[in-house]
């Protein structure tokens, strides 16, 4: 039987289906240039497989192009994610969610200067965002209040709610003032939260604070 080739390339909704996201999160990627495409002479966007499989190896994947957790609907971790009894001799991990480059830049840096043993993922949007941080189960999660894809309060009130997260803690990134925020006021409820004006200032003491050895121990076993 003679196999298949695989094809090189794929439609938006073959693109989204395959990567276990929402159609228009997938354009967004395509538009920042995380995935490449081109239209076709009616006008149908196509999107090449390599560039899907780029995107997967970026964010720690084999490269192999297999669905993520779709929305909001959240698995359990796969067996193939940061073991419970192995996180405590595993490198931490920071996730970032924010679609602003420079912020994401901004946050590389101080990593890279401050906390270079730390593993920084990043997510260009909330529905991304979401399933990356099923699929890493992060020690901090970085969230921006506003961002495409999702809400951010909804994500951040989604994040919460699940079990699967109780372990991860939550950093709120925002441009909005405290008069801004009133309306988010469910979600920011007991969380940390950082003006990005304040965000060199205040976020590597929150940071060494949540990576310190206790914190992480506390959440292990809390």
């Amino acid at each position: 039987m003679t196999d298949v080739p695989a094809p090189d390339h794929y439609t938006t909704i073959e693109a989204a289906a395959l990567l276990g996201l929402a159609v228009r999160s997938v354009q967004l990627m395509v538009d920042r240039g995380e995935l490449d495409a081109w239209k076709t002479s009616g006008g149908h966007r196509r999107i090449a497989r390599a560039s899907v499989e780029r995107w997967l190896r970026s964010r720690g994947g084999s490269g192999a192009v297999v669905p993520a957790a779709p929305d909001l609907a959240l698995r359990k971790p796969a067996r193939t994610g940061r073991p419970a009894q192995a996180s405590a001799a595993a490198s931490p991990c920071v996730l970032l969610i924010e679609d602003s480059i420079h912020y994401q830049n901004l946050v590389s840096l101080l990593m890279r200067q401050k906390f270079a043993d730390v593993a920084l993922k990043i997510a260009g949007d909330g529905i991304v965002g979401l399933a990356m941080a099923g699929q890493l189960q992060p020690d901090i999660l970085i969230v921006d209040i506003l961002l495409p894809g999702i809400d951010g309060a909804a994500l951040i009130s989604s994040l919460r709610s699940h079990d699967q997260f109780s372990r991860s803690r939550l950093i709120v990134l925002t441009s909005l003032d405290e008069a801004q925020r009133a309306p988010y006021a469910f979600a920011l409820k007991g969380v940390d939260v950082v003006h990005k004006s304040q965000l060199v200032a205040q976020l590597p003491s929150l940071l060494a604070a949540a990576l310190s050895p206790k914190a992480r121990g506390s959440r292990k076993h809390g």
